[in-house]
């Protein structure tokens, strides 16, 4: 759990950054090859091949993909799609996504997990509701191609990670997830990048090497190991607590508008999911016991 809540206040300072100094600016196929790419070279000198077989390698490679390769490149298109509002709103079916795909790739069915998934995905819409407007479906359906990409990325790495001993040193073998990412943002950007929007400023470049070595790399990393440490409830629900995070900081930093009555009532729901998949998950633990 405390990997999750760090990478939470890590991601949440990365939306603003990216915000207030590269959006708009900067070619976004080429800030997402950047991340990734330093991310890579972070754990490189630390990967060793003969920890994982190949099918396993394979298995992170495409999960890597998955989570942040393709994802992104559904991502950014959507901005093209939508506006900034209602990206942000259709990002909050994620956790129902994550309750859903864990309890089918572990053969079960959850109904504690999806309720509380669900619980936050309301939070995170009073927080992040602006409205629609009539010609959003195509927009709609590219998120949630996003959405899908990074929930499968995430639930992806749970089923990968009980397949392989505890003792796994993951620092060892993590490096093939970035690798699978790399597979698909090199690329992207060769074939979609726009060349005449790379970064001409120095902070620009300051910008994208924190967020490759620290969001994308330590970020990514420390995530999905909390991911295997925590339930499927858990998982989803953190998903969402990045919108009032991202959203404070944001405000207290950047002095964005932002409505505080419907931030804290959507963080205050989120908070009581959070606590209610808590207390549920003991309870069955107890009762199996």
């Amino acid at each position: 759990m405390s990997y999750l809540i760090g990478v939470t206040a890590l991601w949440a300072f990365s939306f603003s950054l990216i915000g207030a100094y590269l959006a708009g600016q900067v070619d976004s196929y080429f800030a997402v090859l950047v991340r990734v790419l330093l991310a890579t070279l972070v754990f490189l000198p630390f990967l060793r091949p003969r920890l994982l077989q190949g099918k396993k390698r394979l298995a992170l490679m495409v999960i890597g993909a998955l989570q942040l390769g393709v994802m992104y490149l559904f991502f950014y298109q959507s901005f093209l799609l939508l506006s900034v509002p209602e990206v942000l709103l259709f990002t909050v079916f994620t956790p129902v996504y994550i309750a859903l795909l864990d309890d089918l790739l572990f053969g079960r069915f959850t109904p504690l997990y999806l309720l509380t998934a669900l619980l936050a995905v309301l939070g995170a819409a009073v927080i992040r509701y602006d409205g629609v407007n009539a010609g959003f479906w195509l927009g709609f359906f590219v998120v949630q191609g996003a959405n899908l990409c990074f929930a499968l990325g995430q639930v992806g790495y749970r089923r990968l990670a009980v397949t392989l001993p505890h003792s796994l040193p993951w620092h060892n073998v993590f490096g093939w997830f970035f690798l699978g990412a790399l597979a698909v943002a090199l690329p992207a950007f060769l074939l979609l990048g726009n060349t005449a929007a790379l970064p001409t400023a120095g902070h620009q470049w300051l910008v994208l090497v924190w967020l490759g070595l620290a969001a994308s790399g330590g970020g990514y990393f420390l995530w999905n190991r909390g991911a295997v440490k925590v339930n499927a409830g858990t998982l989803a629900i953190m998903n969402n607590a990045l919108v009032p995070a991202g959203l404070l900081v944001n405000l207290v930093l950047w002095n964005r508008e932002a409505d505080l009555g419907r931030l804290a009532l959507g963080g205050a729901i989120i908070g009581l999911s959070l606590w209610l998949n808590q207390r549920l998950y003991r309870g069955r633990k107890a009762a199996v016991a």
